[in-house]
């Protein structure tokens, strides 16, 4: 009988699929050159999701799903029993920072985790920032948090609609109330303060605006930027024009003498550098743990 049941079901889908009508897929006559090697990438243009034909496709094709998930008859049972599961309180480890604790919490079916704070062990929460307010039409996510070493600053980053593109905002915790500084153009990257200062990053040129979603990213650098500046003003601290496609990320110890940067390539290996920021002769890093095995001139 379960066999007799499961083909009924595949039979019905087959049923379903082949009456589904697809927007047609164009194809273009693009061909890139990889080290002499021609590929042909007929779908290229569906990567830039500011054309209008890439938006129409895709209005299309949500519409085809769109309409064939409201033929399902138990869909609404399904909704209504995930929602029964999900609707609980949960919490995060909290932090302390200064004089509070922080912690996220979500009552149960909030889009994001409110980020909370209580003075003490025994203060009474108060919520500190709601990543749900950040745009009205709830296409903004928060990502990391980090905060400044005595806790005065939260430096948070958001990415909208699902970009891999992040911006960076300053908060002043006394107040509860971002302050002017903001960075553009991060990705795949927090913060990491250098007291209450300011902080080093990893970030990008600014892009093209036709083609910010679409090109590859290349030449990842390290900046720091001070409390109050704008980001026009940060200094750059690492660049590697050798290697367009590696990842940079900087932290500071514990102690704030040494500035350690960590270099990759997606999976093809890692490299630890570090400086010595108490040592005035030492400008350019030096080489801590290889991992490259091609190697590099420097």
């Amino acid at each position: 009988m379960k066999k007799l049941f499961w083909l009924c079901v595949l039979l019905c889908t087959l049923s379903v699929n082949a009456q589904l009508q697809y927007p047609q897929t164009k194809k273009s006559d693009i061909v890139d050159n990889y080290h002499g090697i021609k590929v042909e990438d007929p779908y290229q243009w569906l990567e830039d999701e500011s054309r209008e034909s890439t938006k129409t496709w895709i209005k299309e094709q949500n519409k085809v799903t769109a309409d064939y998930l409201a033929t399902i008859p138990f869909r609404d049972k399904v909704k209504k029993q995930l929602e029964r599961l999900w609707n609980y309180p949960r919490y995060s480890s909290p932090s302390k920072k200064g004089e509070y604790y922080y912690f996220f919490k979500n009552d149960g079916l909030q889009n994001q985790s409110i980020l909370y704070r209580q003075n003490g062990l025994e203060g009474k929460p108060e919520e500190f920032l709601d990543p749900n307010k950040l745009s009205t039409e709830g296409t903004a996510a928060l990502g990391s948090t980090q905060f400044s070493k005595t806790g005065k600053y939260m430096a948070y980053s958001v990415a909208m609609a699902g970009s891999d593109w992040q911006e960076i905002y300053v908060m002043e915790t006394a107040t509860k109330k971002a302050i002017s500084d903001k960075i553009e153009w991060t990705k795949f990257g927090g913060v990491d303060w250098n007291g209450d200062d300011g902080f080093y990053y990893s970030g990008y040129d600014k892009p093209n605006e036709e083609s910010k979603l679409s090109k590859k990213n290349e030449f990842n650098k390290i900046f720091y930027h001070k409390i109050g500046t704008l980001q026009s003003a940060d200094k750059l601290i690492y660049e590697d024009k050798k290697n367009p496609l590696r990842f940079h990320g900087v932290g500071l110890t514990e102690d704030g003498r040494f500035l350690i940067l960590r270099i990759s390539e997606g999976t093809d290996g890692a490299e630890l550098w570090y400086r010595d920021l108490k040592d005035p002769a030492q400008k350019n890093f030096k080489l801590l743990i290889g991992g490259f095995k091609t190697g590099r001139n420097r």
